[in-house]
């Protein structure tokens, strides 16, 4: 048995933690520069606040139902994550921290009432930590996923739902489109709708050798999972990424290419950082820069540069990305994003070495052992790259940005009696 807790409007709802005046009233939160809406409160949602519309669009909007908004504080987020993963874990030995706001907890042997469970569950989460959350329970993990979907969307289920025989599990999927079983997007479900399958019930009662014929295995076992057979287990461990992307929209656009150069100087040095927490190594990366797309002369351009050999030394790949802007940037345009990424990795464990090819020394390798350290112990960007430059001169446009509440001293919230 398997339980998907999900913190509700999760953003929204960390923003509404440390400002409870902000209780049952509308909340939107920002991308990066304030570019558009990523999360909405449910009274924003209610209000028919559109998801994912540029913030300039529909601040007159926002503004005429006096919606609260807050610039993306992720680091907030994340640790509010991390609070509500480690209350997560009294309930459960075995946990995968699935995103930011999803968890599954593995309730395999517990002998007990899973309903009650899973309001014991949503209601500590809420005096630990003032989360909201839906909790969903059943024997698989897609099973799951659908009911925490019935937990948060269908009334009477009062944010928990407990899947746990087959009459359960087939009144639900008769409820719910077949797009909103996990791992079938749009596309997928167009093609099921076209053999005559639109709900999840629906693809529930097909023929598995078919749906595989016509598919693949994993559609196979997803409609496995929908009839109550676990085929996935819990993933405790985080699969290591396969391609790992650092990019950053300027707050003020850069109209030189010295800008360009220290930003993906510094995209380059984070993205190396994350590469080496995973133990792999690049051999090749990707390079681009564009302007607005909202600008009648827009400008996109992007390389691809295979590196000389495998590497995790931050300087040779900053080095790198830094060429390959001189390459692709045009005089005469106000750029609004740069980004690099590490597209072709190599795990240190299955590095062949090879004498007659160029390789990385034991001496970088200490040097950014040491650069990590340094940065692990004082905080992140207390030892950097000189081509990243000491300050940016591309600010984050972060308008309506809420207190550091739970990471930086002086932002403490007070209390006054």
């Amino acid at each position: 048995m398997f339980a998907l807790v999900d913190c509700n409007s999760c953003y929204a709802s960390c923003e509404q933690i440390f400002r409870p005046d902000l209780r049952n009233k509308p909340v939107v939160v920002l991308s990066n520069n304030d570019g558009c809406v990523i999360a909405r409160s449910k009274e924003a949602k209610a209000l028919g606040i559109p998801d994912l519309q540029a913030y300039f669009k529909i601040r007159p909007l926002l503004e005429r139902h006096k919606v609260h908004v807050f610039s993306g504080n992720f680091r907030l987020y994340g640790d509010i994550s991390r609070r509500v993963m480690d209350s997560l874990r009294h309930f459960s030995p075995n946990i995968e921290i699935y995103s930011i706001d999803e968890m599954f907890l593995d309730l395999a042997g517990m002998d007990l009432p899973l309903q009650p469970y899973g309001l014991t569950i949503k209601r500590a989460l809420w005096q630990q930590v003032r989360m909201p959350v839906s909790v969903g329970l059943a024997p698989s993990k897609t099973l799951a996923k659908l009911a925490n979907y019935g937990a948060k969307n269908i009334p009477g289920y009062d944010g928990v739902c407990l899947l746990d025989r087959p009459g359960k599990w087939q009144w639900l999927l008769r409820q719910v489109p077949a797009t909103k079983v996990w791992g079938i997007g749009s596309r997928l479900g167009q093609k099921l709708a076209g053999m005559g399958i639109h709900s999840a019930g629906e693809l529930a009662d097909s023929n598995p050798k078919m749906i595989r014929q016509c598919f693949n295995v994993c559609v196979e076992r997803t409609v496995a999972e929908l009839n109550g057979t676990s085929c996935m287990a819990l993933e405790e461990v985080p699969a290591d990424k396969k391609q790992i992307y650092c990019t950053r929209s300027f707050g003020r656009k850069p109209t030189t290419m010295e800008p360009l150069l220290k930003a993906v100087s510094l995209y380059a040095s984070n993205a190396t950082e994350k590469l080496r927490k995973q133990r792999h190594l690049v051999r090749t990366i990707q390079v681009f820069i564009h302007t607005s797309p909202h600008q009648p002369d827009y400008y996109s351009n992007s390389t691809v540069v295979q590196l000389p050999f495998d590497t995790d030394d931050s300087r040779l790949i900053a080095a790198h990305a830094r060429q390959a802007v001189r390459a692709i940037y045009r005089p005469g345009y106000a750029y609004l994003k740069a980004g690099v990424g590490l597209i072709e990795l190599i795990s240190r464990k299955h590095q062949q070495a090879d004498i007659f090819q160029n390789h990385q020394n034991s001496h970088t390798d200490i040097l950014m052992q040491t650069l990590d350290a340094i940065n692990r112990r004082y905080g992140h960007g207390a030892a950097f790259l000189a081509s990243a430059g000491r300050s940016q001169g591309w600010p984050m446009r972060q308008q309506y940005c809420s207190p550091a509440y739970t990471t930086r001293w002086h932002d403490l919230p007070v209390i006054r009696t």
